[in-house]
């Protein structure tokens, strides 16, 4: 049986940007999923549209949608919700292993 861990909202939240570009289906479903894992981990969620930047168009046009989780690459075009909760939670231990 898993059972959902639920994570000290006060802690800083993990920063999340993901790059995506409007009528983009899986970029959709990849929002939904943040969202829904909000309710168990503290985090923030900023969506860029990578279509009005043309650096960001040349290097992810066809890579949407891309999810950083604090500045470093977690996820390209799917995932689950159980393995984006595993790769949340590592970051937070991460965090919590790498405090000064």
């Amino acid at each position: 049986m898993v059972t959902s861990l639920r994570y000290p909202m006060h802690d800083q939240p993990l920063q999340l940007e993901l790059y995506s570009r409007p009528g983009c289906h899986l970029c959709d479903d990849l929002r939904v999923l943040c969202e829904q894992l909000g309710a168990e981990f503290p985090l923030r969620l900023a969506e860029v549209n990578i279509e009005t930047d043309p650096v960001l168009e040349a290097r992810y046009g066809q890579e949407v949608p891309v999810l950083f989780i604090d500045g470093r690459k977690a996820v390209k075009f799917r995932t689950t919700v159980a393995a984006l909760r595993r790769t949340l939670q590592r970051r937070l231990l991460l965090r919590h292993f790498l405090r000064p």
